[in-house]
C-alpha cells in the first residue's frame, strides 16, 4: 500500500484526506476547527483523531499539506497603470494562491507606503513598465519601499532595464529579482512570478503562519522542478496530465507544506479540465470566495472586439470581502441587506442579528432553520457576486461600419461544467439551486457567465488535497476526483 496523508489548513477548518495511491482510492476524510489562536497543531490533531476513528490506524508513506490559515497568503501588488502592469501583477498574485490586500498604481506616495506598512503583507510584488521602456516609476517605487518598516519580502518583476538598479536600492531588504510580468504591451509573463511567490511561501511564510509547530513541518523541495506542471499548458492547448506516479523529492516523514490552498485548488481544477473539458469552480469559504475558470475565454462570433490584457487560461480571482463567517458582513454590504433578507425569507433585523453573531462566532454550524436559510442566502449572494466579478462582459457599441461588441475579460458562456466546493456548498441541501446563481441572468445581461452547465459537487472536500496529490501522482489524483465529484444536475 502507498498511503498518503493530505492536509488542508483552512481559515475555519483543517481538513485531512487519506488516499491509497497504488489503488487510486480515497480512504477517508475528516475535519476539525482550525485552532489558530492556540496553534494549528491542535486542530490537526483533532482532525487526525476523527480520521482514525473512521479508518482505523494507518501508516503514511508521505504527508503533504497546503494552508490558507491565519488569513492565507496576504500580498500587495504594485504596477505602473491599473489597466496594464497593475492588472498583470494582480493576475500573478492571485494565480499563486494569494489574497491581494493592496493594489497600487503609478508612483507611490508616503501615504501609500504607510498604508502598505499597516497592511503587513506577507509578500510585496513590485512591477511596472515594459522591457526597454521608462524605468523611472519602478525605481521611484523601489526607493520609496527601501526604508519602509516591516519585514515583508519584495519581488521585483518590472521593466528589466531597471531591475538591477531596483535591487541595489533594496539591497538591505529581502528582495528577489524576477522576469517582467508584462515584457511588452499585451504580453503576459506571469508564471515566473507565480513560481517565485510559491517558493517564498515555502521558505518564509510557513513559520509566520504558525505551521512549523505542527508536528515538525519540513518543506519538500523539487516538486515543481522534477516534472512539467499542467500550469504550463498554453491557451487553446489541450494537453493531458504529464507523467505518471512520479515521486516528490524528499522522504521526510514530517508534514510538508507545499503551497497555499488556492494554488492547490487551481492545480486540481487544471488537471480535471485537462481530462474532462473546460470548467468553472467556485469555492465559498469562511473568509473568502474564490472562482476558478479553466478556458481560453476568447471572443466568440463575428463582430466581437476584445479590449484589455489577455486573460490567463487558468484564472483565479479571490473576493477577500466575501465569506460565510469572517466576511459574512461583506456579503451583506455587497448584495444589500434587503436582498439577503429576501433570499433567506427573514426580516432584515433578524438577518443583521444573525450576521453579527456569525462574524463573532466563526465556528457556528447552521443547525437551526433560521441559520440554514441565512447560510443559503449568503452562499447564493457570494456565488453571484464572485462570478459576476470573475467573468468578462460584453458591451454593445455602434461604429461607422455598424453595430459591434466590445468584450473585456473571459467569455465563460459556453462552459458546460461548474464544480462547487467549500463547506457552505458541499453541505448545502439545495446545491443545484445555489449553482444557478453562477449562471447567466437577465438581471446582468452584459455578463459572460455560463448559460447552462451541469453541476458537480466536491462532496468530500478534496479538491485542494488532489492538487497536492497531483505532484505525487497525477493519475491517482484524476481517478479519485472523477469518482468523488458527484453530479447534482
Amino acid at each position: 500500500m502507498d498511503n498518503i496523508l493530505l492536509i488542508d489548513y483552512g481559515s475555519t477548518y483543517t481538513k485531512v484526506t487519506a488516499v491509497d495511491v497504488s489503488e487510486s482510492r480515497l480512504l477517508g476524510c475528516a475535519s476539525a476547527y482550525t485552532t489558530v489562536s492556540t496553534g494549528v497543531g491542535e486542530g490537526l490533531a483533532n482532525a487526525l483523531s476523527e480520521l482514525e476513528r473512521q479508518t482505523g490506524k494507518l501508516e503514511f508513506h508521505k504527508r503533504l499539506a497546503c494552508s490558507s490559515a491565519a488569513g492565507g497568503l496576504r500580498m500587495v501588488a504594485i504596477g505602473l497603470v491599473p489597466e496594464l502592469t497593475a492588472k498583470a501583477a494582480s493576475m500573478a498574485t492571485m494565480g499563486a494562491g494569494a489574497k491581494i490586500v493592496g493594489l497600487y498604481s503609478y508612483e507611490l506616495t508616503e501615504n501609500d507606503v504607510a498604508e502598505i506598512t499597516a497592511k503587513a503583507p506577507d509578500i510585496l510584488l513590485l512591477t511596472g513598465g515594459t522591457d526597454g521602456g521608462n524605468a523611472k516609476c519602478v525605481l521611484h517605487n523601489a526607493e520609496m519601499l527601501a526604508d519602509a518598516t516591516g519585514d515583508f519580502p519584495i519581488i521585483v518583476a518590472g521593466n528589466r532595464s531597471g531591475g538591477h538598479e531596483a535591487m541595489r536600492l533594496l539591497a538591505h531588504r529581502r528582495a528577489y529579482l524576477c522576469e517582467n510580468v508584462m515584457p511588452s504591451i499585451g504580453e503576459l509573463n506571469i508564471e515566473p512570478a507565480r513560481k517565485l511567490i510559491r517558493e517564498i511561501f515555502l521558505e518564509r511564510i510557513v513559520s509566520a503562519k504558525g505551521l512549523e509547530g505542527s508536528r515538525g513541518l519540513s518543506a519538500d523541495k523539487g516538486l515543481d522542478d522534477n516534472k512539467k506542471s499542467v500550469d504550463d499548458r498554453k491557451p487553446g492547448g489541450r494537453r493531458k496530465p504529464v507523467g505518471g506516479g512520479s515521486h516528490v523529492a524528499g522522504n521526510s516523514p514530517g508534514y510538508s507544506v507545499l503551497m497555499p490552498t488556492p494554488a492547490a485548488v487551481l492545480t486540481a481544477t487544471q488537471l480535471l479540465a485537462a481530462e474532462t473539458g473546460d470548467l468553472v469552480a467556485i469555492d465559498v469559504g469562511g473568509a473568502t470566495t474564490d472562482v476558478y475558470s479553466i478556458t481560453d475565454g476568447a471572443p466568440r462570433g463575428a463582430g466581437v472586439i476584445y479590449k484589455g490584457l489577455p486573460e490567463p487560461f487558468a484564472k483565479r480571482t479571490v473576493e477577500g470581502d466575501i465569506g460565510m463567517r469572517y466576511s459574512a458582513l461583506g456579503i451583506v454590504e455587497a448584495a444589500g441587506i434587503s436582498q439577503i433578507a429576501k433570499l433567506a425569507g427573514l426580516s432584515e433585523e433578524i438577518v443583521s442579528e444573525h450576521v453579527d453573531y456569525l462574524t463573532e462566532h466563526t465556528d457556528t454550524l447552521p443547525e437551526t432553520s433560521g441559520l440554514k436559510a441565512l447560510d443559503f442566502a449568503l452562499a447564493a449572494a457570494a456565488i453571484e457576486i464572485a462570478t459576476l466579478r470573475h467573468a468578462g462582459s460584453l458591451e454593445e457599441v455602434y461604429t461607422a461600419t455598424g453595430r459591434a461588441y466590445i468584450q473585456t475579460g473571459k467569455d465563460l458562456s459556453d462552459i458546460g461544467k461548474i464544480v462547487l466546493t467549500g463547506g457552505a456548498l458541499i453541505h448545502a441541501e439545495n446545491q443545484a439551486d445555489l449553482a444557478a446563481y453562477a449562471l447567466y441572468s437577465d438581471r446582468e445581461p452584459q455578463s459572460l457567465r455560463p448559460k447552462k452547465a451541469k453541476v458537480l459537487v466536491d462532496k468530500s472536500y478534496i479538491l485542494a488535497s488532489m492538487g497536492l496529490l497531483c505532484g505525487y501522482s497525477q493519475p491517482a489524483a484524476i481517478e479519485i476526483m472523477k469518482s468523488a465529484l458527484k453530479q447534482v444536475r
